[in-house]
């Protein structure tokens, strides 16, 4: 499959790709550089909290421990 990409740097990804990856409007997305290109990951709200979990005790400063409160979206 094929997207775009705009004058800006926006990325038009394949309405059947956003369905299979469950990407809809407001999804943010992960990007890692591969060999030879670029890969896309959707962020969901469930990873960020899995993350949160794990560095949970870690004596973080508390404005990074309190950044959990703030709505994601």
């Amino acid at each position: 499959m094929i997207g775009t990409v705009t004058s800006k740097g926006q990325l038009v990804i394949p309405a059947e790709m956003r369905r299979s990856a469950k990407i809809s409007a407001g999804t943010r997305v992960r990007f890692e550089s591969i060999r030879g290109g670029i890969a896309i990951y959707p962020q969901y709200a469930e990873d960020i909290e899995r993350a949160r979990g794990l560095l949970a005790g870690l004596g973080l400063p508390a404005d990074v421990e309190r950044e959990a409160e703030r709505e994601i979206g």
